[in-house]
């Protein structure tokens, strides 16, 4: 039996000879696999037993089976935003999932997503905001790199008022508890 892998015009191949038809009681269970380089015409002959001949079939079928299933493919993009303005002076992060088409969610970066803004940069995920920015609200958009036609746009403001120079402490916090205005 002769056996030929060859999964490319210049990739190592391998070749299977079983020296069953030889006479004798151990050339009866060996196989003899030589795996060829074309490019550097250099041989190595390696006779081995039948099972791990088998076994190293087995590991190249897998590998190669393996490398032609399709991957998940990303059906939509959506921002998963984690607060509803953005911040003056600050790298404010901003969050793209993508639905796989088998439903799971995966975080999208800057390497799968193409990211723009109406007035300011990014630097990757993160959208830089500079201190004296004037505007009201900046519109954020992401589209995928591989399928630009997946794109999703959104409307983000400013916040307005400062934070406060202090935070309260904890016994300020645990003091103040349930606190309602009544009107």
């Amino acid at each position: 039996m002769i056996c030929l892998i060859s999964p490319g015009p210049f990739v190592p191949f391998v070749l299977i000879n079983s020296n069953s038809a030889t006479p004798g009681p151990i050339a009866k269970n060996l196989l003899t696999l030589t795996i060829a380089v074309p490019l550097r015409r250099k041989g190595r002959l390696i006779v081995c037993k039948p099972r791990y001949v088998k076994k190293l079939l087995l590991i190249i079928t897998c590998v190669f089976a393996w490398s032609l299933l399709p991957a998940q493919k990303v059906d939509s993009i959506f921002f998963h935003l984690y607060t509803d303005s953005l911040k003056k002076g600050t790298h404010n992060y901003i969050n793209v999932d993508g639905k796989l088409s088998n439903g799971s969610w995966q975080p999208m970066t800057a390497k799968d997503v193409k990211f723009g803004s109406s007035a300011c940069e990014f630097s990757g995920n993160e959208l830089i905001i500079p201190p004296n920015f004037n505007g009201e609200k900046i519109v954020v958009w992401a589209e995928l790199k591989n399928n630009p036609s997946q794109r999703i746009e959104r409307t983000i403001w400013i916040k307005k008022k400062p934070d406060p120079e202090f935070l309260p402490t904890k016994d300020e916090v645990m003091q103040g508890g349930n606190r309602r205005r009544r009107r």
